[in-house]
């Protein structure tokens, strides 16, 4: 019985590291702007769709503590604290609030892929919720006030289109995918 529970959990760790490197990656592939367009949301929602509520949100952490002590996984190849304290850092933290949510709606709705992808649009709005004040927070403290609906436009309204787009490919991946995962 033990060696099951030890391949169970080497199994768990691998995939969680190949969702941490798969955010990664997708980190790199950047456009860069204020806040640089790129395929982390996608990876996120699919670290949780592919290993579930659980391994998903411990893939998701630990790519954000992964950067957080200095590895390059972030957007442009950055790391390090200054990065989550930077305007970017409350859209990052936000992941961790996308994959706890869609966690806890996977133990309410199940797995189906409707509940899924209800999750995954609501894991969004926590991602820009923690990034919006975040940025707020920020751009007051080091320039000052600005409205709601300017941060807004800078930093939600032009990603919502490609994080739409972004869940429809992790739902397509994750029906795809899931039955290969275990």
């Amino acid at each position: 019985m033990e060696l099951t529970a030890n391949k169970i959990r080497a199994r768990d760790m691998a995939y969680t590291g190949a969702m941490v490197a798969l955010t990664a990656i997708c980190s790199w592939i950047s456009i860069p702007t204020a806040i640089p367009f790129t395929l982390q949301t996608m990876a996120v929602f699919l670290a949780v769709g592919l290993l579930g509520g659980k391994r998903g949100t411990i893939a998701v952490t630990a790519y954000v503590l992964l950067g957080a002590v200095g590895a390059p996984v972030f957007a442009g190849f950055s790391s390090g604290p200054a990065v989550l304290l930077g305007q970017t850092g409350g859209y990052i933290l936000g992941f961790i609030g996308s994959a706890l949510l869609m966690w806890g709606l996977e133990k309410l709705w199940g797995t189906g892929l409707k509940a899924l992808g209800v999750s995954m649009f609501l894991g969004l709005l926590v991602c820009y919720a923690f990034g919006t004040a975040w940025f707020m927070f920020l751009y007051t403290k080091n320039t000052g006030p600005v409205g709601l609906w300017t941060v807004l436009g800078w930093c939600v309204i032009p990603y919502i289109i490609p994080d739409l787009v972004k869940i429809a490919v992790a739902l397509g991946l994750t029906a795809r995918l899931r039955r290969h995962v275990k």
